[in-house]
Order: structure tokens, then C-alpha cells, then sequence
């Protein structure tokens, strides 16, 4: 097994963040929790080192930005590095552009896409000084990410993401960063999945599981 990383994961009781967390302790890392919801964070905490597994939970709302840089720093205080950021929170809510959901798109542009660059800006610099680190982004189910009906909003943000990973792989040489867009049928499993095996091998990855 590779040497224990630590790793910082935003929207850990979600289906894949959980799994993700899960398969990430079970690998012998340590999981940094965050949600906004502490009664699930707790629980899942409990489970995780019941199982064996290393962990720890934080209330996070990464809308917020000092909220993500608390959350961060909080980490690195207490361990001494980041090693693996997962930016899985997120919300996938498909509607029509004619439906005017106004409220539901800016919830889905506030965490899926400002989220993930609060949490990128709060590691960067640290995972910069260590010479080092990885992010993993959370697209929404890449059969959602077209542009047909229902598809505008989650097909921004994925693209978002996209172009923010890529970005950060051209400005940041020494930080691996990969994209993970599952499939809209897809298993959380398979993700997870995923997303440990490219954390246990330091590597990059653009991935659809299925």
C-alpha cells in the first residue's frame, strides 16, 4: 500500500463523496470530512473508523469562502500537509431554460463551480509550498453535460469544471488534477472506484465510469 495521504473531501455525504471516503479510508488514507449536515458527518465518521478506517469530520458550506479556507486550514494545522483534494460537492438539477428556475441555477453554479475554486484557492497555495498534491473535480454526469433540453445548466458547469481543470494542470506542473464525470447510470461504486485508484498512484485522470 501506498504511504496514508491525506485527504480533504467537500460533499462527503453525498452518494459519491460517501463511497468516495469509504474506498479512500479502506485504502488506508486518512479522510478529512466535510458537509454542511453534522449529524451525517458524524455518522459517517463512526462507520468509517468502525471499519477500520482513518477519520475526521468538519461542517463545511463551500459556497462560502472563508468557510472552505477554515475548513482547509483546519486540516493542514492538524496534520501539516494536504495531499489530495476530491471537490465532490455538488448539485445536479436538470431544467428547461423556459422553466425559470432562477433559484435552482444559482445553487447549481454556487457549488458546483464557486465551490470548487474556494476549496481549489484555499489548498493551492499549501499543495504549491509542498511541491505537490492532487485535485480531483467532480463534474456532473457527463450525459448531462450536452446541450439538449434540461441539459443547459449542468452542461455549464461541467464545462466549467472542465476548463478550470485544465487550466490548473497548465499553471500548476508539480499538482496532478483530474476530472471525473460519471455516467448519469452510473454506480457510485464505480467512481469511487475511480477516484482511488488515481489517488493511490499520484496520477491524472479524465474519467466517465459507468
Amino acid at each position: 500500500m501506498a504511504e496514508q495521504k491525506i485527504v480533504l473531501i467537500t460533499g462527503a455525504t453525498g452518494r459519491i463523496g460517501a463511497a468516495t471516503a469509504r474506498t479512500l479510508a479502506g485504502q488506508g488514507h486518512h479522510v478529512v470530512l466535510g458537509a454542511r449536515r453534522i449529524d451525517r458527518l458524524v455518522l459517517l465518521a463512526a462507520r468509517i473508523r468502525a471499519a477500520g478506517g482513518s477519520a475526521e469530520c468538519h461542517i463545511v458550506d463551500v459556497t462560502d469562502a472563508d468557510d472552505a479556507q477554515t475548513f482547509v486550514l483546519a486540516a493542514f494545522h492538524r496534520h501539516g500537509r494536504i495531499d489530495v483534494l476530491v471537490n465532490a460537492a455538488g448539485v445536479h438539477a436538470p431544467s428547461r431554460l423556459d422553466a425559470l428556475k432562477l433559484l435552482e441555477w444559482d445553487r447549481m453554479l454556487e457549488v458546483n463551480v464557486r465551490g470548487a475554486l474556494y476549496a481549489i484557492a484555499a489548498v493551492l497555495p499549501l499543495m504549491q509550498r509542498a511541491g505537490g498534491g492532487h485535485v480531483v473535480n467532480l463534474a456532473p454526469p457527463a450525459s448531462s453535460a450536452g446541450t439538449g433540453p434540461a441539459q443547459a445548466l449542468p452542461g455549464a458547469t461541467a464545462g466549467a469544471l472542465r476548463a478550470i481543470s485544465e487550466a490548473l494542470r497548465q499553471e500548476a506542473g508539480d499538482i496532478h488534477v483530474s476530472l471525473v464525470a460519471p455516467d448519469l447510470d452510473g454506480g457510485a461504486r464505480a467512481v469511487a472506484d475511480a477516484i482511488g485508484a488515481a489517488v493511490e498512484r499520484a496520477e491524472e485522470l479524465d474519467a466517465c465510469p459507468a
